[in-house]
């Protein structure tokens, strides 16, 4: 990229993203954040107020689409460079955003490894496309395209982490309803394929995810007579593994290993995995006891490693947004290989 300094906006409708972003952009001393913004026209007015060199810019905006916004920033500041960054997956969405003249889309899952590249080609004038959509034809999208798909109802915070093997990822929800919605997606999926789920929740959410899977015709009571769909309550599980506030690994493994072992030998699926969709971690947090939380993380990343599993922690994105806690949030996301808000 050279000696020369870029001056960076960034544009997206998540705070902690934002952090994320800053930190990975402040370790490249060409590079420097001059400004952020949250909505689309917001993002229009500061392109033309600071005039930056790049603007990484997402889809699914408030006010104003990402596209959309692109559209008039290559009126308002044409000196611009953009390189989207979003979770959209679609390649006509894809297609509509290199149609504004940005020089790349960077799938938000994949920008810790693919950012910085990214970047570097746009900065050049070349053009950069994530691995994830290779072999597609970016072709225009069209405008139904846009409003089905512009946002995406679980938004990358960051990105994989290499030490975890299987998924392990963490979902962060800004209500009761979107964690039903993820967890019944995840759980059915799983279902679908004739292998097994794990349900760890409190009787609330246990009650709503049975309840949506029935209603989305995943055939939940078959999967609990074959035994492959097992719900149990959080705080009851917390207490078979947890001594003085902190996770016994002993028990944790092994009271997870007999049910992960039990719920394999019922899948049909090809592949016999097991999905498990917890609570416990949200929990701790809830008590104030963030080490104990962390310390589980850990130990599901050790499960991980002996067992084909899917593992998605469900956790209350309110809890985060009230305490402002950034290094909690961030030490959350490392253990695991994804993580998510909805």
């Amino acid at each position: 990229m050279g000696t020369r300094l870029i001056q960076v906006l960034v544009v997206d409708d998540y705070e902690p993203w934002h952090g994320f972003i800053s930190t990975m952009l402040g370790k490249q001393p060409e590079l420097r954040v001059i400004g952020h913004a949250s909505d689309g026209l917001e993002a229009v007015q500061k392109a033309q107020q600071l005039q930056p060199d790049l603007i990484l810019l997402d889809i699914g905006l408030p006010t104003l689409n990402g596209i959309e916004s692109a559209r008039r920033i290559g009126k308002v500041s044409p000196a611009s460079k953009i390189l989207f960054v979003s979770e959209n997956r679609s390649p006509n969405i894809a297609g509509e955003a290199l149609s504004t003249g940005a020089g790349g889309y960077v799938i938000k899952s994949d920008a810790g490894s693919e950012l910085l590249p990214a970047i570097e080609a746009v900065l050049e004038g070349k053009r950069f496309v994530s691995r994830s959509l290779s072999g597609h034809d970016l072709t225009v999208g069209t405008h139904e395209d846009l409003t089905q798909n512009s946002e995406s109802t679980a938004a990358p915070l960051r990105s994989g982490s290499a030490k975890i093997a299987n998924q392990h990822v963490a979902q962060f929800s800004s209500d009761d309803q979107r964690l039903l919605d993820e967890a019944t997606k995840f759980v059915g999926v799983a279902l679908k394929a004739e292998n097994s789920a794990i349900v760890v929740a409190t009787k609330l959410h246990r009650e709503g995810i049975f309840l949506s899977l029935k209603a989305s015709g995943f055939g939940v009571d078959v999967a609990i007579e074959q035994g492959r769909y097992v719900a149990v309550d959080a705080t009851e599980t917390l207490a078979t593994f947890m001594l003085n506030d902190t996770p016994d690994p002993g028990r944790f493994l092994g009271h997870f290993g007999d049910r992960i072992l039990a719920a394999t030998q019922a899948a049909r699926g090809k592949h016999h995995r097991v999905s498990v969709f917890g609570e416990c971690v949200n929990l701790l947090c809830a008590q104030g006891k963030i080490e104990a939380a962390i310390q589980v993380e850990k130990l599901c990343n050790e499960i991980s490693k002996n067992h084909d599993v899917r593992i998605l922690c469900g956790y209350s994105l309110g809890d985060f947004e009230r305490t402002r806690d950034e290094d909690t949030f961030q030490r959350i996301c490392e253990e695991h290989s994804a993580a998510y808000s909805s």
